[in-house]
């Protein structure tokens, strides 16, 4: 594991990881929690599809399959998940769906997460014991974790929340997802256009859009956001249920 990647071998997982998968040539990546034997408990719109932004958007990401395709043979293990939805436990290899293994880095240096211009893979936010984590998707396994929603409630959101508590508790910004930061830092790059105004030519040009996006980043990480609580699973559960 390192800058370059965090591909790791089956024999490196230990419960408690969080881990993902790259999916549709690098366009987005399933993230889950591996609890051992094989195990791995993970968020999914269902059938295959992680959507659910409403918009034309919908119909071409494909970043998770919550097991083989309902056309191939149902998995030996897990049985035909095709069209399992929301919190789900399947085996490694249905979760993987034929893909790499990445390990996602808690607790990295402000300088190590912006050199990491790919969003989804690490965050300056500090695990919680595998214990806890181990609780918490399981409980959630049981009890679910609300709707699925592309920018504010996805796998990689469910996955964060497994490892730290946290919550952000405002209801018009982003949710934990580095993935769904990384989207609207390169739509803020691309509407701080006007700035060009302020460099000298191309090098300038880039330097400034760079810095966008950098800082956009930056400040979507769950490590650093003000907008966030630690909320016991419980409670959480009992909220959405109210």
């Amino acid at each position: 594991v390192g800058l370059l990647s965090h591909r790791i071998g089956r024999d490196e997982l230990k419960p408690g990881d969080h881990i993902y998968s790259w999916r549709n040539s690098y366009l987005f990546a399933h993230h889950g929690i591996y609890i051992g034997d094989e195990n791995v408990i993970h968020f999914t719109r269902g059938a295959g599809q992680e959507i659910g932004t409403g918009t034309p958007l919908d119909q071409f990401i494909f970043s998770s399959s919550s097991s083989r395709p309902s056309s191939d043979s149902p998995c030996p293990r897990c049985g035909d998940r095709s069209r399992a939805d929301g919190v789900i436990s399947s085996c490694l290899d249905c979760f993987l769906y034929g893909g790499n293994l990445y390990i996602f880095q808690y607790g990295v240096s402000p300088a190590f997460f912006i050199a990491k211009a790919r969003g989804g893979t690490c965050t300056l936010a500090e695990s919680d014991p595998p214990d806890v984590v181990i609780h918490r998707a399981t409980y959630l396994l049981e009890n679910g974790f609300g709707g699925y929603n592309l920018f504010k409630n996805n796998c990689e959101d469910f996955s964060i929340y497994c490892k730290t508590g946290l919550l952000v508790f405002t209801t018009m910004s982003v949710g934990r997802s580095g993935q769904a930061s990384t989207i609207l830092a390169a739509l803020a790059t691309v509407f701080s256009s006007p700035l060009r105004f302020l460099s000298t030519g191309p090098a300038g040009l880039a330097a400034v859009g760079c810095g966008v996006y950098c800082v956009s980043r930056y400040v979507s990480d769950i490590g650093v956001r003000r907008d966030v609580m630690r909320i016991p699973v419980e409670n959480l559960v009992a909220r959405s249920e109210s």
